[in-house]
């Protein structure tokens, strides 16, 4: 998943939606026994929207995340899928049939707009599907038409059909089988949004309030938005998991990492993420401070463009490779918060092939391929930096120097260059590059997150999340059968090949693995940190 903090196109501000009798009644109730408990998230940037169907940034999506349920989720602090709105479901015997049983009972949230008049059912579970699939959905280009995940995970290609059995059952039938098809419905872009809440804002002339003004049936509500500011919520009394334990959740939009440590040192907010490595001693020594921290399932990289010259040569691929320092950058800049990367897949993840040998820091041995490659002197090139930190690469402009000096002394020329973040991505995706530094965190707890969605010749095409632009059939071939196939044993082995053909074709130089880190006051319990770097409040509690 990109983590990207773009600036946000709306500009908008939420009035406090008018609470329901049952919530009002239970919010004086609970004033009454106890003071409201209070968590203040110190996040990184402002939302883009709160419809998580047309994003791929994490600051997005811990902002919808709150709000919204999915039909079925990952457990909390791990990859394995639980229920959601789906309670049981059955898979045919030939992997293509996924049959959902719903729950009963599951409440709509409501604001100033909009007052349910039914629970969650099976229109609301096809709404999800039909925004992002039908180009004959009215709500299909409301906000965006760019569905990005639903796109690059080839659901427009692997859904047959979506449909309601009766109210409480959906019945969803694939054109082929699909591995991870379960852990894909758990990620934040199946967010469910009601369908009853979308007619009557399509009918008010106002479509795009479900995604700025939003309703689920998530632990929280939505009180408040103020851009670059603040978003307030409150625990949703009626949610079908039970109230959160935590009665009000701000996230104070904090985009310096100093200003966010500054601020849990204050007691200002309870939980920061990105912290600079250079401040992790200091905040290791602070008696109020815990630091969290577990192997990251992510990659940060440096991608050539294959499709362009000299990068479509393997050899100068190679020589790129060996010419880069790998340790001094991950001494210089990650310190104790990254390991240095080999595969373009993290060590924690199934199917990591450990057998894979990294290309050596060998300045000598590149100047010889380059030669061999008809390059005896070098060549100049662009190499593009991240305007923004994130756990996989905590100072791109600090790492595109090392690289520059470098590369230099094997006769290589590059010229830095960036652009805001937005700008950043969209035209690397377009391929203007020739070399670029991206990175990735999963999302989903499945290799092929990784090995297809950023590798896979379906993803190589322009506004495609496959930068390098690689198409390399073989690769492709090892990739597209390991996630028809179901047994672990089976796709492990198509893996670790293709891994090793990723390594002989090199259209990346593997940077490092970042470990997560997440500085959190001792007043904060039982916070889980997320494989996939997701902020998620329900199930925290804050003691007195």
């Amino acid at each position: 998943m990109h983590r990207d903090l773009r600036p946000s196109p709306l500009t908008y501000r939420h009035a406090r939606p008018v609470l329901g009798a049952l919530a009002a009644a239970a919010l004086l109730a609970a004033a009454g026994a106890a003071a409201a408990k209070t968590l203040v998230f110190c996040s990184e940037g402002s939302p883009e929207n709160f419809y998580p169907g047309i994003n791929t940034t994490g600051t997005s999506f811990d902002a919808s995340g709150q709000i919204y349920s999915r039909i079925v989720d990952f457990e909390r602090g791990g990859t394995s899928v639980v229920p959601g709105l789906a309670e049981k479901w059955e898979i045919s015997p030939d992997g293509l049939t996924y049959t959902f049983h719903l729950r009963k009972g599951v409440k709509w949230q409501s604001n100033k707009n909009f007052k349910p008049t039914r629970d969650m059912n099976a229109d609301d579970i096809l709404f999800m599907f039909e925004r992002q699939w039908k180009e004959d959905n009215p709500y299909f280009k409301v906000t965006s038409p760019n569905h990005s995940y639903f796109n690059d995970m080839g659901m427009p290609k692997l859904l047959k059909s979506v449909e309601k059995v009766d109210p409480y059952t959906v019945k969803i039938v694939l054109n082929r089988p699909e591995a991870p098809f379960l852990s894909d419905l758990a990620m934040e872009y199946a967010g469910v949004q009601s369908r009853e809440y979308a007619d009557a804002m399509l009918k008010a002339g106002t479509p795009e309030k479900i995604d700025q003004e939003p309703v689920g049936t998530g632990p929280f509500y939505l009180v408040q938005y103020q851009k670059d500011a603040l978003i307030r919520y409150k625990a949703f009394p009626e949610y079908y998991g039970g109230k959160a334990k935590i009665d009000d959740l701000v996230f104070s939009i904090t985009p310096d990492a100093s200003v966010r440590w500054a601020k849990l040192q204050k007691g200002e907010c309870h939980v920061m993420p990105y912290p600079n490595p250079a401040d992790l001693d200091a905040m290791r020594k602070d008696p109020k401070i815990t630091v969290l921290e577990q192997p990251g399932l992510n990659i940060g990289y440096l991608a050539y463009n294959t499709q362009r010259k000299p990068f479509d040569d393997v050899r100068v691929r190679k020589a790129v490779n060996m010419a880069i320092d790998k340790q001094a950058i991950i001494d210089a800049v990650y310190m104790s918060t990254g390991i240095a990367a080999k595969n373009p897949i993290p060590p924690t993840m199934w199917s990591y092939n450990d057998a894979v040998k990294d290309d050596p820091y060998d300045p000598e041995a590149a100047r010889k391929l380059l030669a061999q490659a008809g390059h005896p002197n070098g060549f100049a090139t662009d190499l593009w930096a991240m305007p923004v930190q994130r756990p996989y690469n905590p100072n791109a402009r600090r790492i595109a120097e090392l690289m520059q000096a470098d590369l230099a002394k094997v006769g290589i020329k590059a010229e830095i260059k960036s652009f805001e973040w937005g700008e950043y991505r969209k035209r690397m995706q377009a391929g203007e590059h020739q070399m670029g530094m991206l990175g990735w965190t999963g999302d989903n707890g499945d290799p092929d997150n990784f090995l297809h969605t950023l590798l896979g010749c379906d993803s190589a095409k322009s506004g495609g999340s496959n930068v390098a632009k690689f198409c390399y059939k073989p690769f492709d071939d090892l990739v597209l059968k390991a996630v028809v196939v179901t047994s672990i044993a089976e796709r492990t082995d198509l893996y670790k090949k293709a891994q090793v053909i990723f390594k002989e074709q090199a259209p990346w130089f593997t940077i490092a693995h970042a470990v997560q880190l997440k500085p959190v006051r001792k007043e904060v319990v039982d916070f889980k940190l997320s494989p996939f770097g997701r902020h998620t409040f329900y199930g925290v509690d804050i003691k007195e």
